[in-house]
């Protein structure tokens, strides 16, 4: 029986290993859609920072996000030993939920895109990995106050997703627009650089995803972890489909990238209840995503005049909360489609605003600090030229093309410009 036990304990532990790999590389997936759906002068600005996202984001995590996680609870509100893993023996345990806290502050990246500082962007990272992010997951997943009440979320609807998405939102009211997204009452199209990039990116991510949802079993559960990846695949294919289907009838035409994005809000949709939803009702799950996603980015774009470039808080956000409720409505033991009534339903809406409430207040303090001492965006010239000669001193691309339509340049950055060009040539 021993034999056994040990045998199954190595099983659940490479099960979960895998699901972490999966999810880190999802990273990749993320650097790929926020390079192609942003212009190409911001390329190596975009690589950086997610590289140094999962980076930053996994010492921080190590050092104090895991024990404020998953520590002893103080008033169901935030975990207090195990900082450093001290004492701690579940290191990987702590692997899985690490790249977890990385995905989450990575949200932030896209919505601020092509005209964040690095320096501020990176000084936020901190916070969100550090206690933002792990307070919300002690509510959760740590015994906390909320799943006290019964709150579900079984992969991150509301933890991961929805945290990183307010903190984007607070983040892209507060630093502005791009220049030239909006003249006036016109909305501006600023494409990105590479559908094909994006596309890959999507892909990845959906790729991931499966470990993302699957490996949060915590176990190689034979019942249970095909169920979560069948619900996972299903919802985001039925969310690609209600896009598609949506935009042809709302532009007159598939729209390509919001149907990229659709995959996303499906994922999205999924991951709070994929272990408690039936496969019919991770379509309708998927389904729905993909509407009010593409609705919800023209709302955001159009009406709320919030610049997102790839729109990260529509999928993330707004897919989250749509998730997370679809819990209380679906759930096959006790959702109000099956005969349970408004109970759960009302324990998600409860974690919906306190998520909302608590990432928005401490988002936007971090933010107000970062500004108190330095700016949060770059300068106008700056981010004419683009992030990737500012804040990099080079370009992805080939040079001659870089700054083509761009505005007119000062003497000093136009010499510089000359210069990197000489550099270029030399290598």
């Amino acid at each position: 029986m021993e034999a056994i036990e040990a045998v199954q304990s190595s099983v659940d532990m490479m099960w979960m290993m895998i699901g972490a790999i999966l999810v880190f590389f999802m990273h990749a997936g993320f650097a790929m859609v926020e390079t192609g759906f942003t212009r190409s002068k911001n390329t190596v600005n975009i690589l950086m920072k997610n590289i140094l996202t999962v980076s930053l984001g996994s010492i921080l995590y190590f050092i104090v996000g895991f024990a404020f996680m998953f520590g002893p609870s103080a008033f169901g509100i935030i975990g207090t030993e195990g900082f450093a893993l001290f004492g701690r023996e579940d290191i990987g345990f702590f692997v899985f939920q690490a790249v977890f806290a990385a995905t989450c502050a990575t949200i932030i990246s896209g919505a601020v895109a092509e005209r964040m500082k690095l320096s501020s962007y990176l000084l936020l990272t901190v916070a969100m990995t550090g206690v933002i992010y792990p307070v919300v997951g002690h509510w959760v997943w740590g015994g906390g106050w909320l799943s006290e009440l019964g709150f579900i979320d079984f992969a991150g609807s509301s933890v991961v997703h929805l945290t990183g998405a307010v903190g984007a939102l607070v983040a892209a009211w507060l630093i502005g627009p791009r220049i030239g997204k909006y003249s006036g009452k016109i909305v501006n199209v600023i494409p990105g650089h590479s559908i094909p990039l994006g596309a890959l990116g999507v892909f990845i991510l959906w790729l991931g995803w499966f470990g993302f949802n699957g490996a949060s079993t915590l176990a190689a559960d034979t019942t249970l972890v095909p169920t979560v990846i069948a619900n996972t695949l299903l919802a985001a294919s039925a969310a690609v489909l209600s896009t598609a289907v949506h935009t042809k009838f709302r532009y007159k035409h598939m729209d390509a990238s919001l149907s990229l994005n659709g995959a996303l809000s499906g994922l999205v949709g999924i991951t709070a209840g994929c272990a408690n939803v039936s496969l019919v009702g991770a379509i309708a799950i998927g389904l729905i995503a993909g509407v009010i996603m593409t609705e919800s980015i023209r709302f955001f774009d159009v009406k709320a005049k919030i610049d997102d470039p790839v729109g990260a808080i529509s999928v993330h956000g707004i897919g989250g909360i749509w998730g997370t409720l679809a819990v209380g409505l679906f759930d096959t033991t006790s959702g109000t489609f099956y005969g349970g009534g408004f109970g759960i339903l009302g324990v998600q809406l409860v974690g919906v605003a306190a998520i909302i409430a608590w990432t928005s207040l401490t988002v936007g303090g971090s933010l107000l600090a970062i500004r108190s001492f330095s700016p949060l965006r770059v300068s106008k010239e700056a981010e004419i030229v683009g992030l990737d000669f500012f804040e990099h001193g080079t370009q992805a691309y080939e040079l001659k093309d870089a700054f083509r339509g761009s505005a007119p340049l000062s003497d000093d950055f136009a010499q510089r410009l000359t210069q990197l060009g000489k550099s270029v040539e030399a290598r």
